[in-house]
Parts: C-alpha cells; structure tokens; sequence
C-alpha cells in the first residue's frame, strides 16, 4: 500500500516515526510524501501540553479529509496523544481506525493489515515495553544529520509534566547498540549525530547503575565519519565533573549544552519538583564556561508556574538578564490534567502567564542581539545545508545552531559549495536569531 506519514511533536518521536517508516518500506509498503497519493495516512501525534495537543487533533482532522476526497482509505493515530487519550479518540474520532500508543508503534505492519481487515485497533498501555535493536530506519532529516535516541521514558516525575506517563520508566539502550547504530548511520552519510532522551544526563543509571553518558560518548568519539555530536536535554543536577571534561576534551563533541532549567526560584523549582536550586545551576553554568569558553548554552523556561508570585517573576527575570544564556525558549504554563501541579492551588491567569513569558522573550532577545554582535569578525565552522536563491547564499548551522531549533548562518560563496560539507565563514552581520558572513577560502 502507499503508505504517508505526519509526524508531530519532538524529535525522539520523530525517531519512533522513521522506525515505522523502516518496517513499512521493509515489508514491502511503498512510503509517499503527498497525502493525496497515501491509501493509509499514519499521524503520530505529540500529547505533551495544550497547544501540541490541538496540533495533533487538528491534523487528524486535516488527514481525516483525505478519506472523503483523496485515497486514503486507512487513518492511523499514534504516538504520545495515542497513549494519553485512547479512550476519547477512541469515542469522538470515529473517522481514526486504528489508534497507536507510545510503546506498541513497532507492530505498525500487523496493525494496518488488521485494520485493513476491519478491526479498529486500539493499543496502549504498553510504555515500560523496551523496544528491539535493529529495527529498519528511514531518516526523515538531511542525511548528513541524524538523532540517535539513548534512551527513552522519564524518572523524574516533574510536577507539571506528563511525560512518564505517557513514555514510561526511564529506558536506557546499551552502549554497544548505540554504537552500532552510530556506525551504521555514519556509513549512511551521517556526520553530526544529535543524542536525545527525555534526559541524556542519566543514561545508564538503570542499566549499569551509574551515570554513562560521558563512557557512551568517549566510544561514539572514536567513530570514523561522524565530525560533530551534538546532545540535546541536559538536566543541571546530573551534570557531572566527568561529563564536562570529555566535553571539553573532544573537538568533535559540540560545546552545546540544551538545559532546560524551567526557572531559578527556589520555592518554585520546589514546588516543580526539580532536583536542583539556584545555587547548582549558576554553579554548573560557570563550571561549564570555565571549561568550555566558547560554550553555547541553551534553556527553557515555564512562565506562571502555579504559586509564582510576581517577586518569583521579577528574580527570574533578573537572572535571565545576567546570566545570558546563548538561547532560551519561554513556554507558559500549560494545566496538564493527570499530573501534580493542575491540582495545585494559585493557579495564575493565562493573561498574565503570557504577559510574563512576552518580557521574558523580549529581554532575550536582547541578549541574544548582543550575544551574536560579538561574533561579528569572528570566524566558524559552518555545516553548509542549502543555497537560498532570494538573496544569493548559501546558509548552514555553526556549533552554536541545532537542527530545526536554532539559528542559521547565511554565507556568500566564490564557488559552489557542496550540501552537507563543512566550511569556514567569517561573520559580518548579526540580528537576535541568524548571523550573516561569506565563506573564507582555502
């Protein structure tokens, strides 16, 4: 069958939808980008706060329509809304025919030819399932870049979060698989691998009961091909010593850290049931700028947290304007039912939720403006990733920039430069987001 796929939400979802995609090309599905071509439309959906959950309902919605007037003739829902919701959609989305949760999308196969069959599949329930290595893999980013998922689910059992719910226990993979993978993905053309989990900083725990993340990045180090390895979702109190100096010691290990803090009070960092204060984060950031000068330190933070008081806001505020932080993403508070803090008295108007979260993002761009003017003059490795023809450029990520997440680097050329090679551009120009330079020639 032809088979299309819209997969929403985060990039270890993301990973869950090319494992789907592998199985289906494997078993003989031809994999379609057009809608309007598929016979079976799979949505996997993201449940993690309001607005994604609108996004995955209202896209169900949008494919649903392709059953009325295009080829589909299956609708699949899965993913992280899936595993949440499977009773309500089970009920309210008649037009779904089969409805996927967060731990059972392997058996995708199995699920499209029951439903083809007439049976309207509903699996959920099985988030603690540990996934089998080496399943097939169809990249859905430019293949010079790919994630690489460590490890799955979450311990940590934030107050306002849902995701150990929906994803489970906290599952490591073994270090030897990875590597496998990585091997794999690095004879594939791959040379900037992305590790991802809920939370990187803990791999290993539940598998070798220690902290292996810097073990696991010494042997990925060692692998021919791969010139940068980027980690995403560092949590502050995880962060160890170890950790930093391999960081620091391994040029091809991006000095870029994704930390996402939530806020620095310390009676709301309570309250979120962080594992951290204010003291170890400022503590971690000035270890890692002291070991990693050139270090890119991105973060988010939630705004209206329940309890927040408007002096909370203010000292988050002010912490924000003095620690600059390279990026940061500023979220209002989202009442996610199911969890902790949605019971939680002094819950704050989304008036002023939204009111906090615009300050907080016009004080970073600010920073951000200032953080990138001091990089006019400076020279960076950039990976080049297309040729824009409105202003005659090419434009790439330098260190400082993820896929999808960050900033872009637009160069002039003398010559060609080939798609997924590593160039040096010296920078000429900046604004809060993207810097502007030409390529230094060889």
């Amino acid at each position: 069958m032809k088979i299309g796929m819209v997969s929403l939400g985060c990039p270890k979802n993301q990973t869950d939808a090319e494992i789907m995609l592998g199985i289906l090309a494997e078993k003989g599905h031809e994999i379609v980008v057009n809608p309007d071509q598929a016979e079976v439309i799979i949505v996997n959906t993201c449940g993690f706060i309001e607005p994604a959950k609108e996004e995955s309902i209202n896209t169900i919605l949008e494919m649903a329509e392709y059953k009325k007037d295009g080829n589909c003739k299956l609708l699949i829902a899965t993913g992280c809304l899936s595993e949440r919701y499977h009773d309500d959609m089970k009920k309210e989305m008649p037009e779904v025919d089969a409805i996927v949760g967060a731990g059972d999308f392997d058996q995708i196969a199995e699920i499209i030819k029951r439903a083809e069959n007439g049976e309207r599949v509903c699996l959920f329930g099985h988030q603690d399932y540990e996934l089998p290595e080496n399943l097939p893999r169809i990249l859905s980013t430019p293949f010079y870049t790919a994630y690489l998922k460590i490890a799955d689910g979450c311990n940590n059992n934030c107050t306002y979060c849902a995701i150990p719910k929906i994803r489970g226990r906290y599952k490591s993979r073994k270090i030897e698989d990875i590597v496998e993978e990585a091997k794999a993905l690095a004879k594939s053309g791959v040379k900037e691998l992305i590790l991802i989990a809920q939370d990187t900083t803990r791999y290993g725990e539940d598998i070798y009961g220690e902290k292996a993340l810097s073990k696991l990045l010494k042997e990925l180090t060692k692998i021919v091909g791969i010139h940068w390895i980027r980690i995403h979702y560092f949590y502050t109190e995880a962060i160890t010593d170890e950790l930093i100096d391999v960081m620091a010691e391994n040029n091809n290990i991006l000095p870029y850290i994704d930390m996402p803090i939530q806020h620095i009070n310390n009676d709301v960092l309570r309250r979120m049931a962080r594992r951290t204060n204010r003291k170890e984060i400022e503590s971690k950031v000035a270890k890692m700028r002291e070991k990693m000068p050139n270090v890119s330190i991105r973060t988010s933070i939630i705004a209206g947290f329940p309890g927040e008081t408007e002096e909370n806001f203010l000292e988050l505020l002010e912490f924000v304007e003095d620690i600059k932080f390279d990026r940061m993403g500023v979220f209002a508070y989202s009442k996610e039912e199911g969890t902790p803090a949605a019971d939680f008295d002094e819950q704050i108007e989304d008036e002023i939720k939204e009111k906090r979260k615009n300050l907080l993002m016009e004080k970073q761009q600010k920073i951000s403006l200032d953080i990138n003017k001091s990089l006019i003059g400076k020279s960076m490795e950039v990976l080049t990733e297309g040729y824009d023809e409105s202003n005659f450029m090419y434009y790439g990520r330098s260190y400082r920039d993820s896929i999808e997440v960050d900033g872009t680097v637009y160069f002039a050329a003398e010559d060609e430069v080939e798609i997924g090679s590593f160039v040096e551009v010296e920078i000429l120009d900046a604004d809060e987001y993207d810097l502007t330079g030409k390529m230094i020639e060889k």
